[in-house]
């Protein structure tokens, strides 16, 4: 009996997440558990920082090239954890680059 409990306390809040979520969507914010919006920033002006042209730093941050330069055109905004990227490269420029080329290792093309 106690599984049944147990296997309907977790369906309904499933559901009641779900319903959370779908409200949330549909423009309803006070249904939202918590909600961190990140500031956007200047992707061109944060590379320019580091010092790099933009094939130099898409080498050394792991941002695929085309990615970059969308971002910097306005064609895309960085989402998920890049959103917090740029953020980090244009308060440590420096200290992310150098971060960055200690952590990189070069596979030969075989």
């Amino acid at each position: 009996m106690a599984g049944r409990t147990m296997t309907r306390k977790a369906f309904n809040s499933t559901m009641a997440g779900i319903q959370d979520a779908i409200a949330y969507a549909e423009g309803d914010e006070s249904r939202a558990g918590r909600v961190i919006r990140i500031k956007p920033v200047d992707v061109k002006a944060m590379r320019s920082a580091t010092g790099l042209n933009q094939h130099e730093f898409a080498n050394v941050s792991g941002i695929p090239f085309n990615t970059l330069v969308k971002w910097e055109q306005g064609q895309r905004e960085p989402t998920g954890a890049a959103r917090l990227l740029p953020h980090v490269i244009a308060a440590e420029p420096r200290k992310v680059m150098r971060i960055a080329r200690t952590v990189q290792s070069v596979n030969p093309r075989t």
